[in-house]
């Protein structure tokens, strides 16, 4: 009988809770990003994804990522549908058991963020109810899919990218931050840009809540990056001293980047470096010494801070900078890899470029990178034209003018004054939404 690792196990729950704790700092983070009329229906958006992916995790989802391969590596089947036959099972080395079910709640973790993140590219213009019958069809045909890709699995018959190309992806550089970037594309090309976009100016309503969401992403990233190695030892040391210095030192580039092209380091700049950063790590965090993991940081945030630009060339409002941050920097991320991996981080890796492994490795992580946007940016993109024909993914002009929280959810985030929420809804109150947006 296999016998369970009490410290393991305890690390593993420990960080599936971490994970967890990043999606309503996701929900903080977007909802300071955006104007004042749209900030519960951005919070909205990340907890309805807590809500739903938990179901589908448990009745299907895991299934088709981490069930026994129903084709060339493309998709688990349905053999665990409702964790049938998990309970009472173990995974992990021989030593370093830990209870399915700690495992299946971790995974769970994972999908829920990576779903939540698409939410940012199309703020203050999106249908709630369009989003919930999104959430349950895009994590079924892209997530589930792409995540049984990418992550290995003990005996050898799992998905494609984690089995058998041989690209590095230690936590989720492809399955999470290259999947939500490029199907971040593809939702706000569908949906089209904002009203007024280009026009008029759409600043953060409050960096401080940004601020206090981009501290919590950080904290709950440890558990992410290092709670990966499903061990509490030393590969989830070193990617816990990775994911700190990646994340600052990107920090550090982009604020950089903001001092050198426009004069100012922002507040704003500051957290989507660090977010980047954490980004950027995500795949490599195993792999790379932590000067590397300073160099990839230092590289992220640079590039990442120039691309966020790229909507306002190229025509695309991404309202929150999904692409430019979780693509982008997954992207970097994942190439980084095949440059600056050595195995004498982790014997389990392999030899980048830099290291003397040649181009091999480089190449993987390419073929990797090209699929996963691929196949992310192509099916969503259907997904959501059939779903803005069929149920309406794009918010009324009249309800995306008046704001979201009052037409959807019949609130405000902030009501002022000693009779606060009287009149609210009409728009005569002085703290209402629509009266201050009419004078």
């Amino acid at each position: 009988m296999e016998t369970i690792n009490a410290g393991d196990t305890a690390w593993v729950m420990m960080s599936a809770a971490l994970v967890l704790f990043m999606t309503p700092g996701l929900a903080i983070f977007y909802a300071g990003m955006v104007r004042v009329k749209s900030v519960l229906n951005m919070i909205m958006m990340s907890f309805a994804a807590m809500g739903l992916v938990s179901i589908l995790w448990v009745v299907y989802g895991h299934s088709l990522t981490f069930g026994p391969d129903s084709g060339p590596g493309l998709i688990g089947d349905f053999s665990l549908v409702g964790l049938a036959g998990v309970p009472g099972t173990t995974v992990g080395a021989p030593g370093h058991e830990i209870p399915t079910l700690a495992f299946v709640m971790f995974q769970m973790t994972f999908a829920i963020i990576t779903v939540a993140l698409l939410s940012g590219a199309i703020a203050d213009r999106a249908k709630f109810r369009g989003w919930l019958v999104f959430v349950v069809v895009w994590a079924t045909l892209v997530y589930f899919p792409i995540a049984h890709w990418a992550f290995a699995f003990e005996d050898g018959q799992g998905g494609w990218i984690g089995d058998r190309l041989g690209a590095l992806d230690f936590a989720g550089g492809t399955a999470v931050e290259i999947t939500s970037g490029a199907s971040a594309l593809a939702l706000a090309l569908v949906l089209g840009p904002r009203l007024g976009w280009r026009r008029e100016a759409m600043r953060p309503h409050n960096l401080p809540l940004v601020l206090l969401g981009a501290g919590m992403l950080w904290f709950g990233w440890f558990g992410f990056n290092a709670g990966s190695a499903l061990t509490a030892g030393s590969t989830a040391a070193v990617a816990l001293i990775n994911t700190q210095v990646c994340t600052a030192s990107a920090a550090l580039s982009w604020i950089l980047v903001e001092r050198l092209r426009d004069g100012h380091a922002t507040t704003l700049g500051a957290a989507s470096g660090a977010v980047v950063g954490a980004v950027a790590i995500t795949p490599a965090c195993a792999f790379l010494t932590p000067v590397g993991a300073i160099v990839l940081g230092l590289v992220a945030g640079g590039v990442s801070a120039v691309a966020v630009g790229w909507k306002y060339r190229l025509g695309y409002d991404d309202s929150l900078d999904v692409v430019g941050v979780h693509d982008v920097g997954g992207v970097v991320g994942m190439v980084a890899i095949g440059f600056l991996a050595t195995t004498s981080v982790n014997a389990a890796g392999r030899n980048g470029l830099f290291a003397g492994g040649g181009l091999g490795l480089l190449g993987s992580q390419m073929i990797a990178v090209v699929a996963t946007a691929a196949f992310a940016f192509v099916a969503t993109y259907i997904i959501a034209v059939v779903l803005d024909r069929l149920v309406g993914l794009r918010a009324d002009p009249d309800d995306e003018l008046r704001g979201l929280d009052v037409a959807t959810h019949a609130e405000s985030a902030y009501e002022f004054g000693p009779s606060a929420g009287v009149g609210i809804l009409s728009g005569t109150h002085p703290g209402s939404v629509m009266h201050r947006e009419n004078q």
